[in-house]
């Protein structure tokens, strides 16, 4: 039987649904906070329990389909249906660490071509779901309310740059010294810690422009279709699959991705 992008976006809206509960049930005292290697790179008892419950909704509609997520590695079938999925359970761990609103749960869908068809970045502290599928446009729920995204307004004054920074001592100081350069044009930056969320904040207008190296593709794998289906210049970095172990931290820190308006396409290096 034939699928849509529309009957995947129904399984991503759901899924991200069950792990932004989890998420909503925020404990400080229940955390369980733990290190993955580079200094901030968080993770949190949180994390695993929202990705359990993403895979279950997944699993049960869609149990022929490949997984891959941030915490649990990839799910391979004996008879793939050559749809994947990419899950980051929760976009922002250090925000949700320390109770600052901006993150959620991360869903997205691929077909057998790696064409990404839906996602999902629903946000449970911000009241906030943002979805697409391919060739329906982007979408913000929030407050009852149903909103259309347009992306942000080509030329306005003031624009703001988003962006993030590494982990990485080395590559953080490098960040830092290219960000004077890529804030030529624009009159402030913004760093809120979620990538999901910043590409979603582009698709909703509330920034002109993201920009960042060295993501993997479970950051990027709804919020860019989001900010695609938007309207919005998106530019997302060609990575080896998770199914395929993944990149190296080497090919993941030279690779951008970003999104705006057109104009502000040239902003980025190649």
């Amino acid at each position: 039987m034939s699928v849509t992008p529309a009957d995947l976006l129904e399984v991503a809206k759901e899924a991200a649904a069950a792990g932004a509960a989890v998420l909503a049930t925020r404990n400080a005292a229940e955390l369980d906070i733990s290190n993955k290697g580079d200094s901030g790179d968080w993770v949190t008892a949180f994390d695993v329990a929202a990705e359990n419950a993403v895979r279950a909704v997944i699993a049960r509609a869609r149990p022929q389909d490949t997984v891959t997520g941030e915490e649990h590695g990839t799910l391979s079938r004996d008879n793939p249906s050559g749809y994947r999925w990419s899950i980051d359970p929760l976009d922002g761990t250090t925000n949700f660490i320390r109770n600052i609103v901006y993150y959620g749960t991360s869903v997205a869908v691929a077909d057998p071509d790696g064409a990404w068809l839906a996602g999902v970045v629903n946000a449970p502290a911000l009241g906030r779901v943002y979805y697409a599928s391919r060739g329906q446009g982007a979408w913000l729920e929030e407050r009852g309310q149903r909103t259309q995204l347009t992306g942000p307004v080509p030329g306005r004054a003031g624009q703001i740059l988003a962006t993030g920074f590494s982990y990485d001592p080395d590559v953080r100081a490098e960040q830092a010294e290219a960000l004077g350069g890529f804030m030529d044009g624009f009159a402030d930056v913004r760093r809120l810690g979620s990538a999901a969320l910043d590409l979603c904040l582009v698709a909703d207008g509330t920034h002109d422009a993201f920009g960042e190296r060295g993501l993997n593709e479970h950051d990027f794998s709804a919020g860019a279709l989001i900010a695609e289906e938007a309207g919005c210049w998106v530019r997302r970095p060609r990575l080896t699959s998770p199914v395929d172990g993944g990149p190296s931290d080497e090919e993941r820190l030279a690779a951008w991705t970003c999104a705006g308006t057109l104009e502000l396409s040239g902003k980025f290096p190649l």
